[in-house]
């Protein structure tokens, strides 16, 4: 059997649980330049704090441990430590050249975790999603007011270096693929394309889930689409699953989840922030608080998968998976083609 088709199987009887916030459960380290320097790159110039995504090279330890914490919270699937393991993003580092080594590394990290927790829970199998965030460039909107014609990176581009980010998540091992907190769905289709052009390749089938950020009450993208014209944009991808992650909380969320949940003829996720960030940046929604606006939405039946995005820790997400146990997950068309 397929991991798409244990994947509907689990799907059809209830909710499943995707992890937390890798982001917050690193800043609880305090890790110094050393620490994410580590030995490999104890040489190099330029500073690399802040790069979490090289710690699945450098401290490999804590990678392990975060992905462990969430899945004895009973996380169902947990990403890997890439959302920002593009070359595009990387540049910022000057590490353009370990691209493909973070992602590998990354999620052989994973599927290690993964597969020593179903090992223990074989009636609960657990399973891991390449993370393939936004970049820090969008193809859609010039980054120079004086410019609206301009743009930093063209949409070949893009492709190009998704391509690289998803050949190396598929060799180390991933179930499936996640293009997640979409703020323009230019850069989303470039992934999408990139996919389809590594999917043919190797001649696989993966699963590709979705899930796109409301930036503010506005209820729209960043590139200005509603939740309904970015699914609608995007179907074409053979998605596994479509869904809303990031920037709110999830009582901010609920309009702009239901929306999509309305038009959505796959499966519907959504994992947002631990409320709104305060003036410290910190997130302030307790694990109670936001679990039970989780389970108003599976009671609803908006929801096949949940979990949490910033500020969002493993009692979070024993929380959100203690309460959405209780409910039946969304139903979806029986024409479903994914």
């Amino acid at each position: 059997m397929s991991v798409k088709e244990i994947l509907h199987n689990i799907l059809d009887q209830r909710i499943m649980i995707i992890d937390g916030a890798m982001g917050t459960m690193i800043q609880k380290y305090s890790l110094t330049e050393e620490d994410f320097r580590g030995d490999r790159f104890k040489n190099i110039k330029n500073s690399l704090k802040g790069n979490n995504d090289i710690l699945s090279i450098t401290q490999p330890q804590i990678i392990t441990a975060i992905h462990k914490q969430f899945l004895e919270a009973g996380a169902d699937i947990i990403e890997t430590n890439t959302f920002n393991s593009t070359t595009i993003s990387q540049a910022d580092y000057k590490m353009e050249d370990y691209v493909y080594e973070l992602n590998y590394e990354s999620a052989k990290i994973a599927i290690k975790c993964a597969v020593e927790f179903s090992k223990i829970t074989p009636q609960k199998p657990r399973f891991v999603a390449g993370a393939i965030g936004p970049t820090n460039k969008t193809c859609s909107i010039s980054p120079d007011v004086n410019n609206p014609g301009y743009r930093a990176v063209t949409f070949n581009e893009m492709v190009l270096a998704y391509k690289l980010q998803v050949n190396a998540l598929i060799d180390g091992g991933v179930d499936i693929l996640l293009v997640e907190t979409v703020f323009d769905t230019l850069n989303c289709k470039a992934a999408l394309f990139a996919i389809n052009d590594i999917k043919n390749e190797k001649n696989i089938d993966i699963p590709i889930m979705v899930s796109g950020t409301i930036t503010d009450s506005s209820g729209r993208t960043l590139s200005g689409q509603t939740p309904e014209a970015f699914y609608i944009s995007v179907k074409h991808g053979e998605l596994f699953s479509i869904g809303l992650n990031c920037a709110l909380g999830a009582a901010q969320m609920k309009t702009y989840l239901k929306e999509i949940s309305d038009v959505a003829d796959c499966y519907v996720s959504c994992y947002p922030n631990a409320g709104l960030p305060n003036a410290f940046g910190e997130y302030d929604e307790t694990p109670q608080s936001m679990a039970q606006v989780m389970g108003e939405f599976a009671k609803n039946g908006l929801i096949n998968i949940a979990g949490g995005c910033c500020g969002t820790t493993p009692e979070h997400i024993k929380a959100i998976a203690e309460i959405v146990k209780n409910y039946s997950p969304k139903k979806i068309s029986e024409n479903i083609n994914n």
